[in-house]
């Protein structure tokens, strides 16, 4: 029986890959002109530093993450998320003490032990954005606003943003009691994830899907009326400076993110193209992160965006450009196919995409060959043209060929070609 791939984990083939191309691109671009710099970090890292930033009573790691003790014992996890990995990176390499090194994006897999469907897979993959060190609500804005550009530059259809604030510690313990209040009177109604939650992390029953919970959710108390009056200050200029980016925005008081570390700004952007699962990408602040997890106290916001998403989102024709094969080499003849094989390496060394024939086919079959690569040129190599010390070249779009001398033959191929 033939081995498969790991269910929810996928191949990305090369018929595909041209839109993944596009969308990093595109994101390296767009971020980059914010002023974000690329920064790499590693697939796995130790369990606790999940544990400490996201929270242990939280879905992803009650139940959801890929943990492992390594031989020596250690516990390992493949990351779920992207955010806590770098702010440890930023917090280990004393990234605060280098001028300039507060904004960050990055981009690659994650991995999270759920049911895979449409949009969301065990391994997944996101491009996340961090900024550290800037407490002034307008980068909230600033973030949100370049999360948008991005989106439009990929011409994705319907994306509107939703934002609300998640307050501070010191607004949110009253909250917590009222809504725990409020959960204790419908624990009977609430599904069973819920009634684990309404105990570990009331907040988490917001993102419940099931019905019956979506109802009673929307009878509960919000978080938006339990501000303190920094908080909605703070808030209030988010808003404000959206307005004056001219960005639109619903705010929606049941919009949770589901990691213990957000604080204050939280936003999402959202599309009616993907059923259920309607978020884009989204994100938030995270003020006391950093902290936790031993650096310094310094404030954090950012966001992720789930890149399976994004594909599934792009029109049928969007993708990065093709490089066409520019050049095909038919060889006819054991000693045309030993020269035509050195013609090709050379060729290629030199900037031009090159493909021949290996298996010593027929001309007309390499033809086809040529054809079914979008080829502009052939170059037609046999043990009579060597043998008379030229080539033929054959113009594909043109259906024209003419014969070029051996000697100078790199050389004339590049001056026509480039």
């Amino acid at each position: 029986m033939a081995i498969k791939a790991v269910k929810g984990i996928n191949d990305i083939l090369p018929n595909v890959v041209g839109r993944w191309q596009l969308v990093e691109s595109v994101a390296r671009r767009i971020f980059s002109n914010f002023g974000f710099q690329e920064i790499r970090i590693p697939i796995l890292e130790k369990t606790e530093l999940f544990a400490r930033s996201i929270g242990e009573t939280t879905d992803i790691v009650e139940k959801e993450m890929y943990t492992f003790p390594d031989r020596n014992g250690q516990l390992l996890t493949l990351r779920p998320e992207a955010t806590a990995s770098v702010v440890r990176a930023f917090i280990q390499h004393k990234l605060h003490l280098e001028p300039g090194m507060r904004k960050f994006y990055t981009m690659g897999p994650m991995f999270r032990h759920e049911r895979p469907q449409k949009g969301r897979y065990r391994q997944f993959h996101q491009i996340d954005v961090e900024v550290f060190g800037v407490d002034d609500p307008m980068i909230d804005a600033e973030v949100i606003y370049m999360l948008l550009v991005y989106l439009q530059e990929l011409k994705l259809p319907d994306i509107k943003m939703h934002i609300n604030s998640m307050g501070c510690p010191d607004c949110r313990l009253p909250f917590r009691q009222s809504l725990a209040d409020y959960l204790e009177g419908v624990s009977d109604k609430l599904c069973s994830d819920c009634q684990r939650r309404r105990r570990t992390n009331p907040l988490r029953i917001f993102d419940c899907k099931v019905d019956s919970c979506g109802k009673l959710v929307d009878e509960a108390p919000v978080l938006l009326e339990h501000l303190c009056h920094e908080c909605g200050e703070n808030f209030q200029s988010v808003q404000d400076n959206l307005h004056s980016l001219a960005v639109a925005y619903t705010i929606d008081p049941l919009l949770v993110r589901g990691l213990d570390y957000y604080t204050r700004t939280t936003f999402e952007a959202i599309t009616p193209h993907l059923g259920a699962q309607d978020a884009v990408g989204g994100g938030g602040r995270y003020d006391g992160l950093m902290k936790v997890l031993g650096g310094p106290d310094l404030p954090g916001t950012g966001f992720a965006i789930g890149m399976e998403r994004l594909i599934l989102l792009l029109d049928d024709k969007a993708g990065a450009p093709k490089e066409r094969n520019r050049l095909f080499v038919a060889c006819l003849g054991e000693e045309a196919k030993s020269r035509g094989f050195s013609l090709a390496q050379e060729l290629r060394v030199s900037g031009l995409s090159v493909e021949m024939d290996y298996e010593s086919k027929s001309l007309k079959a390499q033809m086809r060959r040529a054809d079914k690569l979008a080829s502009t040129h052939v170059l037609i190599v046999g043990d009579d043209e060597l043998a008379k010390g030229a080539a033929l070249l054959r113009d594909m779009e043109a259906s024209s060929q003419e014969e070029i001398p051996l000697e100078g033959l790199v050389e004339q191929l590049l001056g026509r070609m480039k």
